[in-house]
């Protein structure tokens, strides 16, 4: 079957460019266009949607108020931000309002299916980069964790992104993948991350990892 996309952007180029490289892919289909968060409220009242692809500067109704729309109504649908490289602070508001993820609206083919996918399952796909911003400032507060020798030991952001992806299930080569390193330095990454934890497998440490609250359920 296959999933039904909006795509909503104020830019007739942005829209065109996504439609074309979506069509090639038999598991989507783009249901419909919207210039605006209005118009694509007014759309979900009609149609059944499975993913929104939504930009943030729109004229009416920007992506953000979108967003806020639909949590306050409680409209289930997983949203994917579409962004540029200078929009990284409203690109985090969406992603805290609770987008499923983003997308450079250059983005390879790849990329923008790999993320409807993950957001299609109800993750969050966040790159490296974008997630030491959303944990910024937050690492102080989290519980601290000990090492065998009980001396105090914090993940780093890269660790925490690890954890949490293995938590989900992810491989090494997904997790490679995701971050844009070697499949050999998630690896070095998880050594440390099973040292600080004093654990020695996989569910070992994202048993401790939730104990200590570097992950939520």
């Amino acid at each position: 079957m296959k999933r039904n996309i909006l795509i909503v952007d104020d830019h007739l180029v942005v829209r065109e460019g996504l439609k074309l490289i979506l069509e090639t892919n038999e598991s989507y289909k783009v249901i419909g266009e919207a210039g605006n968060g209005q118009e694509a409220i007014e759309f979900l009242e009609n149609y059944k949607v499975d993913v929104i692809l939504l930009d943030l500067n729109m004229p009416v109704m920007s992506g953000l108020e979108t967003i806020q729309y639909l949590n306050q109504n409680q409209i289930d649908i997983p949203v994917i931000i579409l962004t540029t490289y200078n929009e990284d602070e409203l690109m985090i508001k969406g992603i805290q309002s609770g987008a499923k993820g983003y997308l450079l609206k250059d983005t390879g083919r790849d990329d923008l299916f790999r993320t409807i996918e993950s957001a299609l399952r109800g993750d969050t796909l966040i790159k490296p980069e974008i997630m030491m911003k959303l944990l910024n400032g937050k690492q102080k507060s989290e519980p601290e964790c000990r090492n065998a020798n009980d001396e105090p030991c914090i993940l780093t952001d890269k660790e925490l992104f690890i954890i949490r992806a293995v938590s989900k299930g992810y491989r090494n080569k997904e997790i490679a993948f995701d971050m844009g390193i070697a499949e050999r330095t998630v690896k070095a990454h998880l050594t440390n991350i099973y040292n600080k934890l004093n654990v020695d497998s996989r569910s070992e440490a994202v048993s401790v990892a939730i104990k200590r609250g570097y992950i939520t359920l």
